[in-house]
């Protein structure tokens, strides 16, 4: 049995559906980000980085229990302990990573910080606006001319690139904007295509159930929203 430490963000998401890929048991326990959960000494037992998600393998190398975190990181144990979402061959199977690790070190991390200065913070951050604005929209061209030429990122099958860059790419309309998202036409066509996949709708309705129990960063206490972002007294500097 896999337990998933998480909450509703891409990150996690990705997870959810891998695991309702594969069809591995598992069970949720939800991390209540926006009330600093993941600061509690339990949960740095498992991240010491303080990020979902985590997961526990009851049955990982050996027989032996597993404890994994980074999204990217738990992707690729997923598909090695099941043998798929990954191809065999080296280089189909390095295909795939690349795609992966230009979703890990780009994709997320742009759209993350783009996300943090257009809704979380205050005022007089035009400069850091205009840098992720422009950082998002370049590496959804990138995507796009990928997907343009090969039905998935790894290239012929679906797999763990196309897991983790859908979280974020299927918020390009309500984040970048319609006419931002019309520009990535391959790109809809790929995200409208995973979307109707039986184990995305699932692993995406259980992921509704978690962001009902937990708390919405709208609701989340001031002080909280500062220890979450490394502000306020918070802040190293």
């Amino acid at each position: 049995m896999i337990k998933l430490y998480g909450m509703g963000s891409p990150n996690v998401v990705k997870v959810f559906i891998a695991l309702e890929e594969l069809g591995l048991p598992y069970e949720v326990a939800p991390v209540d980000v926006f009330t600093g959960e993941q600061f509690g000494a339990d949960f740095l037992k498992l991240n010491p980085n303080a990020k979902v998600p985590v997961i526990v393998d009851s049955d990982g190398p050996d027989g032996q229990p597993y404890t994994c975190f980074e999204s990217g990181a738990i992707l690729l144990y997923l598909a090695e302990k099941t043998g798929k979402l990954l191809p065999a061959g080296t280089a189909a199977k390095y295909d795939a990573i690349q795609w992966l690790m230009t979703q890990m070190s780009t994709v997320g991390p742009m759209f993350g910080q783009y996300v943090h200065f257009v809704r979380f913070a205050p005022a007089g951050n035009d400069y850091s606006k205009s840098r992720y604005t422009t950082q998002a929209i370049r590496v959804s061209e990138v995507i796009e001319q990928r997907l343009a030429a090969h039905p998935y990122l790894g290239g012929v099958e679906y797999g763990v690139a196309d897991i983790a860059t859908f979280p974020w790419s299927r918020n390009i309309p309500a984040l970048l904007g319609e006419a931002a998202a019309a520009k990535f036409p391959a790109t809809m066509k790929w995200v409208a295509a995973i979307s109707e996949r039986p184990a995305v709708k699932a692993a995406l309705a259980k992921v509704d159930a978690v962001r009902a129990a937990t708390t919405a960063f709208d609701k989340a206490t001031p002080e909280n929203m500062d220890k979450v972002f490394g502000r306020g007294k918070f802040a190293a500097a």
